[in-house]
């Protein structure tokens, strides 16, 4: 294993650990919410707990850049990027709904390397570091091995992101083929196709630090991580993660 990649993913997991669990104290009392150009909302949990985890990283890797949602992209020298969303699931977390996240992405040279997402109020980790495997908590998780649409169990976020990119209808013809389906989003779908309690993830209207940190993780279980298209990126707003099985049936499906 690569010890520049290992220090860095123990220090990610350490660092979201404490993100996350300052975000939490936010969480258990009252708190203004405040509104960003594109009128998504933040709180001073989201800007607390990302300087938290900038200030950590750059202490220990200081040619290192960042990308983070709430304080932007910082460029660095050493090819590695944090990408860092403190606060997966604001609108959430600010209705005390306890499913949100602080997700740590870890890329090299344009690769992502590595993932965290910590959810707090569970104390639930799923982790990932290329070639290691993926985990939840300690347990080593694979994705399922469903290989039907009749079979699989579909995750999504929200209908409305699907009315807006005008792809409602495709939206509903999987939704008919498939067994079941559950709106579970953010990063959530996808740590659930990653342990296999779920097989299918469709998203719509991300951004890279929304998914950078769940690619490596579904990916290291044995699934497959790509845009509508089917080109593996974290760069698109469309994004579908599954137990690798399914895949070429969904992006045919997606594509038309």
């Amino acid at each position: 294993m690569n010890a520049d990649w290992r220090t860095r993913y123990d220090l990610a997991v350490n660092a979201a650990h404490k993100a996350g669990d300052l975000a939490r104290t936010y969480y258990e009392t009252t708190f203004e919410v405040e509104h960003k150009s594109d009128s998504s909302p933040v709180t001073i949990a989201d800007k607390s707990a990302e300087k938290l985890i900038r200030e950590a990283v750059s202490a220990a890797f200081p040619a290192d850049g960042f990308l983070g949602e709430e304080f932007g992209n910082q460029p660095g020298t050493s090819g590695f990027r944090w990408i860092i969303d403190p606060i997966d699931g604001t609108k959430s977390f600010i209705r005390h709904v306890p499913i949100w996240a602080t997700l740590i992405g870890l890329e090299y040279q344009g690769e992502q390397i590595g993932g965290v997402v910590y959810i707090p109020v569970f104390g639930m980790t799923y982790r990932a570091l290329r070639g290691d495997g993926a985990y939840h908590n300690e347990r080593r998780i694979r994705v399922s091995d469903v290989s039907t649409l009749a079979d699989a169990s579909l995750c999504y976020s929200s209908m409305g992101w699907f009315s807006r990119a005008g792809r409602e209808k495709v939206f509903h013809d999987l939704y008919g083929k498939t067994k079941r389906q559950r709106g579970h989003g953010d990063f959530y779908g996808f740590v659930l196709v990653a342990e296999g309690a779920a097989d299918i993830m469709l998203e719509h209207g991300v951004n890279p630090w929304d998914v950078a940190a769940t690619k490596p993780i579904v990916e290291e279980a044995g699934g497959a991580f790509t845009d509508w298209n089917g080109v593996p990126t974290i760069h698109t707003p469309d994004v579908l993660a599954t137990n690798g099985k399914l895949h070429a049936t969904v992006v045919e499906m997606l594509r038309g």
